[in-house]
């Protein structure tokens, strides 16, 4: 590309575009880190040659990718400040694609059993080491909550995916821990709008719990071809409890969009 071309392609950027990448550079270099506060809106402005209308353009889009996150009010704890948000971000995305049907919930499914197995297996190999044993405290607290009786179902979903959560972080692999919360968070909807159409979510949970405890024990007793297997087994199991319950759901969806 020549260097007329490269201006044209300059010019018919978004103007809040130059902002963008003055962040990311400062990023990149160290020169602004995560707990750091943004400059005003005014001082942005006036620093970059762009409205204010634009640096707010600039500043919803570093929101919705988890990469600072608004204050409100005035004074010196108003503005932005640096944080870093990646599964959240992703989440979102993805979930919105999952609602247009671009990106197909067995797709999803697919990539889970792919990174949590693969996961799980590390986390066999290396649960014997003393730094992992927070993490396996963690998720055992978690596979005995959803134990109890009184456990709201929001609650439970939670701890099901923090459970998830901590046997991934034993991998080391952060980048596969922030996609395997991710695609978690990018199903969540999905799972309970199925969830009221079960036939019987009392035994469902029983069944899940047998099966997080599989998934527990297969860790802790550095099985990771077990780990792996049972893992696998136990999302492709809840899909398929899913898809019967989703289908219950659209049905019904159908029937009051008639009778509307």
């Amino acid at each position: 590309m020549s260097q007329s071309e490269r201006q044209r392609v300059k010019e018919k950027e978004p103007t809040y575009t130059a902002l963008l990448e003055s962040i990311e550079h400062r990023l990149r270099h160290g020169q602004l880190r995560v707990g750091d506060r943004l400059p005003g809106e005014r001082s942005l402005a006036e620093e970059y040659g762009i409205s204010r209308a634009s640096v707010r353009e600039a500043l919803r889009i570093l929101s919705a990718v988890g990469l600072i996150r608004s204050g409100v009010g005035s004074g010196p704890k108003a503005g932005a400040v640096v944080v870093s948000e990646p599964s959240d971000a992703l989440g979102w995305a993805l979930r919105m694609h999952i609602a247009t049907r671009t990106l197909p919930v067995a797709d999803i499914v697919s990539t889970r059993v792919l990174l949590e197995g693969e996961a799980a297996a590390h986390a066999a190999d290396v649960a014997h080491q003393p730094e992992h044993a927070a993490s396996l405290a963690t998720a055992r607290r978690y596979l005995e909550e959803m134990d109890h009786a009184d456990i709201s179902d929001d609650r439970f979903h939670f701890c099901d995916t923090r459970f998830h959560y901590e046997i991934s972080t034993l991998s080391g692999n952060i980048v596969m821990d922030t996609v395997i919360d991710s695609l978690h968070l990018a199903t969540v909807g999905y799972v309970q709008e199925a969830v009221p159409y079960l036939d019987d979510w009392e035994a469902t949970k029983r069944e899940l719990q047998d099966q997080h405890r599989a998934i527990y024990a297969a860790v802790i007793a550095g099985d990771a071809e077990r780990a792996q297997r049972t893992v696998a087994e136990h999302i492709r199991w809840f899909y398929a409890l899913s898809e019967i319950g989703a289908a219950h759901y659209e049905y019904h969806q159908k029937v009051r969009d008639t009778q509307v």
